[in-house]
C-alpha cells in the first residue's frame, strides 16, 4: 500500500499536468471541462483558474451548469473559512454582471451562518460601491446581519428601499418581512413592527409561524399584555404557535404581572396544539404560585398538573421537593427524591441540599451523613448549600469535631464559604464557650469582604461581652453603623448593657444616639 506521502506527491503531480492542459476550442467544449474539475473538491480551485482564463476568449459564455458549480465554490470557501480567496473569488465576479450577484448573496449567506456578520456587511458594502444592484436574496442577508448588530434603523432603510425597487412579488418577501419584524420587536418597536405586518397580510404575502412568534414575544418584552395575548389566539386560529419558546415567555410574563390563573391557560392552550410542556414551563408555573400565592396553592397546581399527564424534570422535582420541605411535608419530598432517582435524575445538586437540610431539621443526622455519601459516590460534588447544612447540623450538637471536619473539606475542595457558613461555625463554637476559635472565624469572615448582619452581631456581640473585649465591642458596633446593620432589642440590651459594665458611659450614649432599637 501507499503511504500518505506517496498518494500527495501522486496527487500534486497530476494536478502540475492539469494545469499544462490546453483548454479546448469551442465554449461548449470549455464548459464541460470546468464542470468536471469543479467536481472534484481537489481540482475546484483549478477550475476557478481555468474559468479565469476562458473569460480571455471572445466567444466563450459560461453555461448555467458553471456558474452553479461557481457559486458554489464561494459558499464553500466561506464554509471552510478561506476568506482571503472568497475575496479573490468576488473580486473578479465584480466585472462579470452575470454572476456578481449571485456570487455576493452566496458570501452573504455563508457569513450569516457563521455568525461573522460585520463581513456582510462589507460585502453588501462592496455591492454598493460596485454599484451592484441587489437581488432579494441579497436584500434578507444583509438586513438580517444588521438585526443582528441590532441596527433596526439600518433594517428600516434597506426595507424601504428593497420595496422602492420592488416591482413583482419574490420567494423572499415572507422572509424579508419577518426580518423588520424581528428587528423592530427586539429594539422595543412592537407596535411598529405590528403595523409591517399588517401590510404584509393586506398585500397577500404568506404568514410565517415565525413571524407570529416574534411579534408576540416583542409584546411580552414590552409587557403589553392585551396585544401579546390577541396575537396569541390569532396564532392558535391559524395554526401558526409551533415556537415552544412563545408559550415560556408568555408564562413568565403572567407570573410577573401576578395573573397566576393564565399561567394554567397556557398549559391548556398547548394541550390543545400538541406541543409538550415542558420542565421549564412547569416549574415556572409551581414557582410562581409559591411565591404570589403560597406554598400550598403550589402545591395543588402541581399535582393538579400531573393529573392531566404533564411531565415533571429534573428542575420541577427539585422545586416541588423544597415547597414539601418548607411545609414539613417530608414523607412527599422523600417520595419525590425516590422518583427522581428511579427516572435518571440521580445527579441533581438542588435536590439533595433540600434532603439533607430537611434530614438536618428533623435530626435524622445519620441519613443526611448516609445520604452526603451515596451523593459523593455518584460523582455528584456536594455545593456551599449542603455544606451549610451538615455544619448548621453538627454544630447544633456540639459535634465540633464534625464541624471541623466539614470546614476542611470545603476548604480541601474549593467551596467557598458564605456568611451562613460562617455564621454556623462562629454559632458553634460559641455554643462551646471556645471565644478564641470564634474570633479567628470571624475574623477571617471580615477578611474576606463578609458583611455584619443581626445574626452574626447578635453572636460576637455575646462573645466579645463574654471576653470583657469592649474594644472589639465597639468597633463591631461602629461597623455596623458604617455598613448600615441595625440593631434588634434584644442585641441593644445586650451591647449596652456590656457598655455601661465596663464603665463606657460615653460609649454607651453614642450607642443609644445612633442606633434605634428594632
Amino acid at each position: 500500500m501507499l503511504d500518505d506521502e506517496s498518494i500527495e506527491s501522486e496527487l500534486d503531480s497530476k494536478l502540475e499536468d492539469i494545469r499544462h492542459f490546453s483548454l479546448p476550442n469551442n465554449s461548449e467544449n470549455i464548459n464541460g471541462f470546468i464542470c468536471t474539475l469543479f467536481e472534484d473538491p481537489q481540482t475546484e480551485e483549478l477550475a476557478f483558474e481555468y474559468y479565469e482564463k476562458a473569460k480571455q476568449k471572445l466567444d466563450f459564455r459560461p453555461e448555467k451548469s458553471t456558474l452553479k458549480h461557481l457559486i458554489r465554490l464561494v459558499s464553500s470557501c466561506v464554509k471552510a473559512r478561506k476568506f482571503k480567496l472568497v475575496n479573490s473569488l468576488l473580486q473578479v465576479f465584480e466585472c462579470d454582471e452575470e454572476i456578481a450577484v449571485l456570487a455576493f448573496g452566496s458570501a452573504m449567506r455563508g457569513y450569516n451562518k457563521l455568525h461573522i456578520y460585520s463581513s456582510t456587511i462589507l460585502a453588501y458594502e462592496r455591492m454598493t460601491f460596485a454599484g451592484i444592484a441587489l437581488d432579494p436574496g441579497c436584500y434578507c442577508r444583509i438586513m438580517e446581519a444588521y438585526m443582528k448588530i441590532g441596527d433596526s434603523e439600518k433594517v428600516v432603510a434597506l426595507f424601504q428601499e428593497f420595496e422602492s425597487r420592488r416591482i413583482d412579488s419574490t420567494q423572499f418577501d415572507s422572509q424579508i418581512y419577518r426580518i423588520l419584524c424581528e428587528s423592530l420587536g427586539k429594539s422595543g418597536r412592537a407596535f411598529e413592527a405590528l403595523e409591517f405586518f399588517r401590510e404584509m397580510t393586506n398585500k397577500g404575502i404568506s404568514e410565517d409561524h415565525s413571524i407570529y412568534s416574534s411579534l408576540i414575544c416583542s409584546f411580552v418584552s414590552i409587557r403589553q399584555v392585551e396585544e401579546a395575548e390577541e396575537l396569541f389566539q390569532e396564532a392558535e386560529n391559524k395554526k401558526m404557535l409551533r415556537d415552544p419558546a412563545v408559550f415560556l415567555k408568555l408564562a413568565l410574563m403572567y407570573i410577573e404581572e401576578g395573573l397566576m390563573e393564565k399561567t394554567l391557560e397556557i398549559v391548556a392552550a398547548m394541550k390543545r396544539v400538541k406541543i409538550r410542556v415542558s420542565d421549564c414551563i412547569f416549574c415556572a408555573i409551581v414557582n410562581g404560585f409559591s411565591k404570589r400565592i403560597g406554598l400550598r396553592e403550589a402545591v395543588k397546581v402541581y399535582e393538579d398538573l400531573i393529573m392531566q399527564g404533564c411531565v415533571p424534570g429534573q428542575v420541577t422535582y427539585a422545586s416541588i421537593m423544597n415547597v414539601y420541605c418548607q411545609l414539613g411535608l417530608y414523607t412527599k419530598a422523600e417520595m419525590i427524591f425516590s422518583e427522581m432517582g428511579k427516572r435518571g435524575f440521580d445527579k441533581c445538586v438542588v435536590a439533595y441540599s433540600s434532603m439533607v437540610a430537611m434530614y438536618g431539621k428533623t435530626g435524622r443526622l445519620r441519613d443526611a451523613m448516609r445520604l452526603v455519601a451515596k451523593m459523593k459516590e455518584r460523582g455528584c460534588e456536594p455545593n456551599v448549600w449542603i455544606y451549610n447544612s451538615l455544619l448548621d447540623m453538627h454544630g447544633r450538637v456540639l459535634n465540633l469535631r464534625q464541624v471541623e471536619k466539614f470546614w476542611k473539606e470545603m476548604k480541601r475542595r474549593k467551596v467557598v464559604p458564605d456568611k451562613v457558613s460562617y455564621t454556623s461555625v462562629i454559632s458553634a463554637y460559641s455554643k462551646a464557650r471556645e471565644f478564641e476559635t470564634c474570633m479567628k472565624y470571624y475574623h477571617e469572615f471580615r477578611m474576606n469582604g463578609g458583611v455584619i448582619d443581626k445574626i452574626m452581631a447578635g453572636i460576637m456581640v455575646g462573645v466579645f461581652s463574654k471576653m470583657s473585649r469592649v474594644d472589639e465591642l465597639v468597633k463591631l458596633l461602629r461597623d455596623m453603623k458604617s455598613e448600615g446593620t441595625g440593631l434588634d432589642g434584644r442585641l441593644y440590651r445586650s451591647a449596652l448593657n456590656a457598655l455601661r459594665d465596663a464603665g463606657l458611659q460615653m460609649q454607651a450614649k453614642w450607642l443609644q444616639e445612633s442606633f434605634d432599637a428594632t
